[in-house]
């Protein structure tokens, strides 16, 4: 078991379960931030719409006590009509509780416009709501997702991790080098000699390098065609070995 290339495709055979672990997340974490964006925009529609019911609300409420003061105005000016001593103090009078109508008037419709408007508004936010709620609880279903597979594997793939970092020891380290610059351009590293060809790209191998992995066990022999490393056509990885480490 401490010959270099066992080592090697040992560690492959950990580096695959880790790998097939992390694919059971597959586009999940990606799928819930795009879900993320989507709630959290529909939360600021919600926000913008309650911004604009709220602005509208004030507005209505100052106009019910501007209109009330208004009528006092007006009922206050009626009265003093009848204490005038002129005509031009009449007319003055008689002008200004015009003007005072004209503004209640106008008040009075602007606030009835509003009173329409929140109406409909407060009928949108309702829907809304629904679209914020419904976004939010995919998101969090998502979540949940995760979180339900991250505890599932959190030991395992703690443990598989501890058997790789003892592997690397057991390898040299330019083999690590290079092992990792591969796993970066493919997911398996290592992988066995499949007739007379990589089983990683297919293509055919020399005759004499196969006889090389077969007897060599101490030598580390790369494809010529796709760079990975090359292990012997009939390599097993011991389970019991792994379970050990």
């Amino acid at each position: 078991m401490e010959h270099q290339i066992y080592n090697i495709g040992t560690l492959a055979y950990i580096d695959e379960q880790l790998d097939e672990l992390n694919e059971e997340f597959g586009d999940l974490p990606e799928k819930a931030e795009k879900q993320k964006v989507k709630a959290d925009k529909a939360k600021e529609t919600v926000d913008e719409t309650e911004g604009i019911i709220n602005d509208i609300n004030e507005f209505i409420s100052k106009a019910r006590g501007t209109l009330v003061e208004l009528k006092q105005r007006e009922d206050k000016l009626k009265q003093q009509q009848f204490q005038v001593q002129n005509n031009k103090e009449f007319d003055a009078i008689t002008n200004e509780i015009a003007f005072i109508k004209r503004e209640h008037s106008k008040l009075s419709e602007q606030m009835r416009k509003e009173a329409m408007k929140l109406e409909n508004l407060t009928v949108i936010q309702a829907t809304q709501v629904k679209e914020y709620e419904e976004q939010q609880k995919e998101y969090t279903d998502r979540l949940n997702e995760i979180k339900t597979i991250t505890k599932t594997q959190t030991s395992e793939i703690k443990s598989l991790s501890r058997k790789r970092e003892t592997m690397i020891g057991k390898i040299g380290q330019e083999h690590i080098v290079r092992y990792e610059r591969i796993r970066t351009m493919y997911g398996d590293a290592a992988v066995t000699i499949s007739r007379t060809s990589c089983s990683g790209c297919f293509n055919s191998l020399p005759a004499q390098q196969m006889v090389d992995v077969r007897n060599n066990l101490e030598y580390v022999y790369y494809c010529e065609s796709c760079g990975r490393i090359l292990l012997p056509e009939d390599f097993e990885v011991d389970e019991d070995y792994v379970d050990s480490l």
